[in-house]
């Protein structure tokens, strides 16, 4: 069922691809239904010129199994729409996001791009960051236990993530993730500064005020929600 719901809200999203976009092709469960979607309208001549910027190796590698055009962030001046999941959305569009360990890519994407469309089922939404869903730090290998202790002094429970066979998970620029359980989060831009000064995280997985648009599906339909100053005027 959850599969099903996340598959609707995806592809209500790729509506908004259009020939010619640079697209931001997200990472996650959620997101690569659009990328599948994507790909389909791509084969079928439905988009011509569009060039994806993938957020992760595995995305890219799905992008060029399905014939989607890849370009780097490197080659565009911006990203016209990217497309991507999220752990958990609280009602003003702010995101936590990192489950699936692309936190560094997704922003520099998401930071680069003209409109970000958050694609989830309705589990992920929240009144509160942090009521549900521990915030993903990557962090450099050197000295992590003491960037782990400067997040536990924060109010955190910290877990090194690891893979099913027990070994550290290593990001694609081959870092750490932390997972930071949180109590629900009152001041997540504050979170966020103290977060961005400590010497050692290379990024949190707080998405604050970037994404424009948020699909959301459940069992009555899937809805489309805009941050308000995104709106055209007379909305």
């Amino acid at each position: 069922m959850r599969d099903a719901l996340k598959r609707r809200a995806a592809e209500a999203a790729v509506a908004l691809v259009q020939p010619g976009m640079v697209v931001g092709l997200g990472f996650g469960s959620t997101a690569i239904w659009a990328v599948r979607r994507i790909g389909a309208l791509v084969a079928a001549g439905a988009l011509p010129g569009v060039a994806g910027v993938p957020c992760a190796e595995a995305t890219a590698a799905l992008a060029r199994e399905l014939g989607i055009p890849l370009v780097s962030l490197d080659d565009v001046d911006a990203v016209d729409l990217t497309i991507d999941g999220a752990d958990e959305v609280d009602p003003q569009l702010n995101l936590i996001k990192g489950g699936g360990g692309a936190l560094l890519r997704e922003k520099m994407v998401a930071q680069a791009s003209r409109r970000v469309a958050i694609v989830v089922d309705d589990a992920k939404c929240s009144p509160t960051l942090g009521s549900h869903f521990a915030l993903p730090i990557e962090v450099v290998p050197f000295g992590w236990r003491a960037t782990a202790r400067f997040i536990t002094g924060l109010g955190a429970a910290v877990a090194l993530r690891e893979r099913a066979d027990g070994t550290p998970f290593a990001t694609d620029q081959g870092n750490l993730i932390l997972d930071c359980r949180f109590p629900p989060l009152q001041d997540p831009a504050g979170l966020a500064t103290t977060l961005e000064r400590r010497a050692g995280i290379v990024e949190h997985g707080l998405f604050l005020g970037l994404a424009s648009d948020l699909f959301v599906a459940g069992e009555d339909g899937v809805r489309h929600i805009q941050r308000p100053e995104d709106l055209p005027e007379g909305r």
